[in-house]
């Protein structure tokens, strides 16, 4: 839910820092002075159009910002995740900046991101319903997803498997489809992959085997000027002539004899001694290398005929044998799949014939769970209606077949509605018009408003177009949703207002010649003077509080069984 909303010079609101509770929180106060520009605040902070009109007029930027806190399967975190932005404390801050040169700057958790994608986010968070603009339940297309939220987890299993075939057969058929756009040239780049796979194959490379080779090639090729350098090493230190060792060893006899005498006297001793054996040592491993040192002609030209087989194979497919085996593998990964080779199947076409059957009987599997939704949704709907005073009006879910399949099956589903006897089935889009459409859509909203995901509810001025027992049906059944989703409401009807866990009352002000909105959260004795003035307009008489006050108590019965 949005916990705490702050807004800086946007529109007429100079500055504003509001925090937000659970539950129903409506928003009242004259109209021009500013409720709705708090909506469109927030809904600049999901993903909203924005202009540089909005810019509070000497101000250089707007400002808003929203903490919002979400439940731990919102399917919010998955959009996080799948963007890299983390959301370890539970917390989700969103930053949205206009400037005047008409730049956005949107941040999400401190990470800059698009507005693209802040809408991406947004729509998993907030669902903002306006009295045109009714998102979801207005737009045909997102009415299957709709039925398939209220239908129970046997269609999620089904539906799930489908998914996954029918990723799997678009790939097949992108696949099938490229290949056939050019025959030859994906002959020919079959030719070429066969090629290279045989060609590197044939070299039998092995990891690090240019290293190794080119440390042999170096021992081979330098055989001379090691051996020289052994001897002459050998002879320096053990030759009969000019062999150190011996003439070490005299002094270390002669040392050792007067050792006894002084400590600096055992001191050179003892290096003597230390020199004598390393050198001892050092002529033992030199006369062992001379002993293993041998010249191979043949085997140089082995070297040098494998280090140029792998130089032509660097040339032309990496800089270093362990590239030259990844991008063999990568090869070998793109001919499998260009020859279609599965575990089941060497044909394309064949395998795409056999995908496609199963996704058709899923699908018709689906289908077949829909319709029976769809009449528990029909029921469910007319009851909702009921309780809005809409008990005549009939709600239908009508479900056709596709003439082709698509990621969500083969179906398409609108809802149609009749809200008067003797009239024809409509579109719910086209058929309704103020208060009747506000009562359709709070119908269908309080059975999809936890199903639909988002934290955040809001009705900007729904309830324009009704009044009485209407009116007091509407905000019960705002209250309803309320308990499922936090709900932000604009109203000007006390009945609706009269059902709040939160009200705020928004003002308009001209102080220094500037116009700035203010917001204040009231208290109950507040709350029944301004459900007084929603109810008398200007005048407020001890009459109008009266009735404001036995407002507030039947609101009060009515939550208490709606919570029931």
């Amino acid at each position: 839910m949005l916990l705490e909303l702050s807004i800086t010079d946007f529109a007429i609101i100079e500055h504003l820092d509001i925090e937000f509770q659970s539950g129903m929180t409506v928003l009242t106060g004259e109209t021009g002075a500013g409720k709705s520009i708090i909506i469109d605040a927030v809904g600049l902070l999901v993903g909203g159009r924005g202009s540089h009109d909005l810019i509070r007029t000497g101000a250089k930027k707007s400002v808003i910002q929203g903490n919002f806190i979400l439940h731990d399967d919102n399917p919010t975190y998955s959009v996080l995740d799948k963007l890299g932005i983390d959301h370890s404390d539970g917390n989700v801050i969103i930053e949205r900046e206009i400037f005047a040169n008409g730049r956005n700057s949107c941040r999400v958790n401190g990470i800059m991101i698009n507005i693209a994608t802040l809408k991406r986010i947004g729509e998993t968070m907030v669902d903002i319903q306006g009295q045109n603009e009714h998102q979801e339940l207005m737009r045909p297309e997102k009415h299957i997803q709709l039925l398939d939220d209220f239908a129970d987890d046997q269609l999620r299993a089904i539906m799930a498997k489908y998914q996954q075939e029918y990723d799997e057969f678009v790939k097949l058929r992108d696949l099938n489809e490229k290949k056939h756009e050019n025959e030859k040239e994906w002959a020919q780049r079959v030719d070429m992959l066969k090629f290279q796979i045989k060609e590197i194959e044939a070299a039998d490379l092995h990891e690090n085997e240019d290293t190794d080779l080119v440390s042999e090639r170096d021992h081979l090729t330098n055989f001379q000027r090691i051996h020289d350098s052994l001897v002459n090493s050998y002879e320096g230190i053990n030759g009969e002539q000019t062999g150190s060792l011996d003439s070490i060893g005299s002094a270390m006899s002669a040392m050792q004899d007067i050792e006894d005498l002084d400590p600096q006297y055992k001191q050179i001793s003892d290096d003597l001694s230390g020199a004598f054996f390393t050198l001892q040592d050092v002529a033992s491993q030199i006369s062992d290398q001379l002993s293993n040192l041998e010249f191979d002609q043949d085997r140089l030209d082995q070297v040098e005929q494998r280090l140029n087989t792998i130089y032509q194979l660097k040339h032309k497919y990496g800089d270093s044998v362990s590239q030259i085996l990844d991008y063999l593998r990568k090869i070998k990964d793109e001919l499998n799949e260009m020859s279609g080779n599965t575990a089941a199947h060497d044909d394309l076409e064949a395998q795409l014939t056999e995908i496609k059957l199963s996704l058709v009987e899923h699908a018709k599997k689906i289908s077949q769970i829909r319709r029976k939704v769809s009449k528990k949704l029909e029921k469910a709907v007319h009851k909702q209606l009921a309780d809005l005073y809409m008990d005549k009006a009939v709600f239908e879910v009508r479900i056709r077949q596709n003439t082709s399949l698509n990621r969500l099956g083969a179906d398409h589903v609108e809802f149609y509605i009749q809200t008067n006897p003797g009239e024809k089935m409509l579109p719910l889009v086209k058929s309704a018009s103020g208060g009747e459409l506000s009562r359709i859509m709070l119908a269908l909203k309080t059975m999809f408003a936890k199903a639909a995901g988002v934290t955040s509810i809001i009705f900007d001025e729904v309830d324009t177009g009704v009044s009485g027992r209407v009116a007091q049906a509407i905000g019960n059944k705002i209250y309803t949703i309320s308990t499922k989703s936090q709900v932000l409401c604009i109203t000007h009807l006390p009945q609706v207002a009269a059902m709040s866990d939160h009200h705020y009352f928004i003002e308009k002000k001209v102080h220094d010649d500037r116009t700035t909105t203010t917001i204040t959260e009231l208290t109950a004795a507040q709350s029944v003077t301004e459900i007084s003035r929603m109810l008398s307009g200007t005048a407020i008489t001890k009459l109008t509080k009266e009735h404001a006050g036995e407002l507030l108590r039947l609101a009060d019965e009515e939550k208490k069984k709606i919570s029931v």
